[in-house]
């Protein structure tokens, strides 16, 4: 049976390992830098910090949890939950925790990765899987005299939880996903927040509501229910992937939804305006809240649209010359999401870098394997990301393949398997095309997109569709030694 390494212990990770044990795998080493599983969920601990995908769907399949609290849980409770997964699963005792994984080489010869670890050390794996995910290192923006800034400054994915925010001027930089989050929670607590805004995001209100006791105990005791309600939520957000792919009647609804809302939430005009987005609904990711729009109607809170042009040691001082004193900076920035597998180097047959075969930006077949890295498959890959669904259904859907390519090594007796270079060209030619209908080529720069904007992150079309696509590994696809 072959080796296997696995880069990562979020749910990528532990769900890869889980499946290869399921397949009578035993040979797996899961290589995890931190002190702990929980990947994003374990790094990203600020106020605040939920999930936007409800909770029955944002889970495995296999290891269902009729104990979710309420509709989208906290990070707390899900990092709970993958901490429950690596042990009933039988995953922790194939995690070696606090090794990162500095580099890995193809040996041609030997047909094996030999992975450069943290301290000196080597390991040799038949099979190579990168569930580093695409959240896992924080974006930092490059703002002049930021390093000589007086006070606290601090990402939301480096939380500094011994700051105490009373009292304080905080400036927030950044209108991402977890500033919608974290943002309502500084408010309350500090005497002032200034919030530095370069684009406005479209935010929707969200769904959520806590699971009384009866209803817990129902998805416990009634057969079928919790997993009805796994498939009627699947088949709620399932069609919605039209909305991004063309459809534009499809997301009317929700521009309307979330007019409804800012109007209600919001009644100064020149605030409204300062928060309707200029970018098609869609082309940046829509965000859900039920707090920030009234958060920013605070008297302590102050909306700031002009562009930062540099940090002085006392606050931050925008394009128009003012001043802005502050006493912290927190920078909700976001994430390097394209810049895959950094900084780790990741060496193929014939000493190709990974680096080299991107120079266009990311892509691979399937969003999990690139020509010329024999048996190295990337879980949450390029063109894997969603608008409208739960990624632990692509992420299960990305299991069933690299269990299938591994069964395939067993079953031929190969040593090495690589993605001929023409079928995963054609592949990505043909995703090129439909990412350029959908809605994220409506000219909007975000992190979908490199700096050159070719879209290196979402999958254009409907889940199931890439569930079908990789339900079977052909090794007639492959270039095999």
């Amino acid at each position: 049976m072959p080796s296997i390494a696995i880069i990562g212990s979020g749910f990528g990770g532990i769900g890869m390992a889980a499946s290869l044990k399921a397949d009578g795998h035993d040979d797996i080493v899961v290589f995890e830098k931190g002190d702990g599983v929980g990947g994003v969920w374990r790094e990203n601990e600020y106020p605040g910090a939920e999930c936007d995908v409800p909770s029955h769907l944002y889970s495995f399949s296999f290891a269902p949890n009729p104990d979710w609290s309420r509709r989208f849980a906290g990070q707390r409770e899900i990092l709970d939950y993958l901490e429950r997964c690596a042990d009933d699963l039988d995953v922790r005792r194939h995690i070696r925790f606090g090794v990162e994984v500095l580099s890995a080489t193809f040996d041609d010869a030997a047909g094996q990765w030999v992975l450069d670890l943290a301290g000196g050390e080597t390991h040799r794996a038949d099979v190579l899987v990168a569930a580093t995910g695409q959240l896992s290192r924080p974006s930092y923006p490059r703002i002049d005299g930021i390093d000589a800034f007086d006070g606290a400054v601090f990402h939301s994915a480096t939380w500094d939880h011994d700051y105490d925010l009373r009292g304080r001027r905080v400036a927030v930089i950044g209108t991402g996903a977890s500033a919608v989050q974290f943002v309502p929670h500084v408010a309350q607590r500090a005497a002032s927040l200034t919030l530095f805004q370069r684009s406005a995001p479209h935010v929707l209100p969200k769904p959520d509501y806590p699971y009384s006791p009866r209803a817990v105990r129902a998805f416990r005791t009634v057969p079928g229910l919790l997993r009805a309600s796994r498939w009627a939520t699947y088949a709620t957000l399932e069609p919605r992937a039209l909305a991004f792919m063309g459809f534009d009647r499809l997301i009317k609804p929700y521009e309307r939804r979330y007019l409804r809302m800012l109007k209600r939430q919001v009644a100064d005009a020149e605030l409204r305006a300062k928060l309707a987005p200029d970018d098609p609904m869609g082309c940046k990711r829509i965000l859900m809240s039920n707090d920030y729009y009234p958060a920013l109607t605070r008297e302590n809170v102050d909306v700031v649209t002009e562009p930062i042009s540099r940090v002085e040691p006392g606050g931050v001082v925008t394009d128009d010359g003012v001043l802005h004193e502050v006493d912290a900076i927190i920078l909700g920035t976001g994430f390097a999401a394209t810049e895959f597998l950094a900084p780790m180097s990741v060496i193929g047959a014939g000493g190709v870098d990974i680096n080299d075969a991107w120079r266009g930006g990311a892509h691979a077949y399937l969003g999990l394997s690139v020509s010329g890295f024999p048996n190295f498959f990337m879980l949450y890959g390029p063109n894997t990301n969603l608008s409208h669904n739960s990624i632990v259904y692509m992420l299960e859907s990305q299991f069933s393949y690299v269990s299938s390519a591994v069964a395939a090594l067993v079953r031929t007796g190969a040593r090495a398997m690589s993605v001929r270079a023409d079928v995963e060209s054609e592949f990505n030619d043909t995703l090129q095309k439909r990412l350029a209908k959908t809605v994220w080529a409506r000219g909007c720069h975000g992190w979908y997109t490199t700096a050159d904007g070719k879209n290196t992150q979402n999958w254009p079309g409907f889940t199931f569709a890439y569930r079908r696509a990789t339900r079977t590994f052909d090794p007639a696809l492959h270039d095999v030694s």
